[in-house]
């Protein structure tokens, strides 16, 4: 079993800049892609960034340019530092890695974009 724990969320204004933290525990051995998913109120969960271990990113379009994916394999974590937040940024978010085949989640961590 692999435990994901985020931090980080809260409540920001539109333009201001935010950073997410995931560590993983228990059972690890090899974790593969790493990353970040995010739900917004009657919404569908969406892809926000991935990493593999090799350090090759992904990014949905709507987060080009602003938000930033990155992990330290050594200590089994993973961040995202999001510059330029949107009110349509405002979601739960969700880290997310694979390991031998089976996905692990997170509980989650509310980032608010509004003034």
């Amino acid at each position: 079993q692999v435990q994901l724990v985020e931090s980080g969320g809260g409540l920001v204004q539109p333009g201001d800049s935010l950073r997410l933290s995931c560590t993983a525990s228990g059972s690890i051995f090899a974790l593969g892609v790493m990353g970040w998913y995010r739900q917004a109120p009657g919404k569908q969960r969406e892809l926000v960034a991935i990493i593999t271990s090799g350090g090759s990113t992904n990014y949905a379009d709507s987060v080009k340019g602003r938000f930033a994916i990155s992990r330290d394999n050594a200590k089994n974590t993973v961040d995202l530092q999001m510059n330029s937040l949107k009110p349509e940024d405002t979601a739960v978010y969700y880290c997310n890695t694979v390991q031998v085949g089976r996905s692990y989640w997170g509980q989650g961590t509310q980032v608010t974009v509004s003034s």
